[in-house]
């Protein structure tokens, strides 16, 4: 069974440091992707617009500046309010969105204790199915191991 943390809020698109568009966003987390975290912007398209960034990344961002590349995460404060800042970059053009520190902190703790930090490999299920990949191959490695590849003349049968 798979567990899913979504949270709906506004965050802003950020045009320049005298304007701002409210965008409905939702944020996902899924315990089926532990490593991940999903954000479908609604910008009044028939389609929203998903980016999806690793877990970690945000968390961070939350304390510090962190990320490079396509997605950077900081923290700062905007008219007084604590805000997360998440610039993003794509072959489609960059975007600067504003988040409420309060309503992204939230639902990161609610992650959190989903699925604590150090334990998403366990959500994978890697360790169980490597222990059964090894186990159906350690028996026919133990066959072809004792199997003789190059009989010898005398092994040959009818003779």
């Amino acid at each position: 069974m798979h567990t899913v943390v979504e949270r709906e809020l506004e965050l802003k698109l950020v045009i320049s440091p005298e304007r701002a568009v409210p965008v409905p966003a939702r944020l996902t987390y899924r315990t089926d992707d532990p490593y991940a975290v999903h954000i479908a912007f609604h910008i009044g398209s028939d389609q929203p617009v998903d980016w999806t960034f690793a877990r970690e990344l945000l968390v961070e961002g939350v304390f510090r500046p962190c990320g490079h590349g396509d997605v950077r995460v900081w923290p700062t404060k905007v008219d007084g309010r604590s805000v997360v800042l998440m610039a993003l970059t794509s072959p489609d053009g960059d975007a600067l969105l504003e988040a409420p520190a309060a309503a992204v902190s939230a639902w990161l703790e609610r992650t959190l204790r989903v699925v604590p930090p150090g334990s998403e490999a366990e959500r994978l299920g890697i360790d169980d199915g490597l222990a059964e990949l090894l186990m159906a191959t350690t028996g026919r490695i133990d066959e072809l191991w004792l199997r003789d590849p190059w009989p010898s003349d005398e092994s040959k049968d009818g003779e």
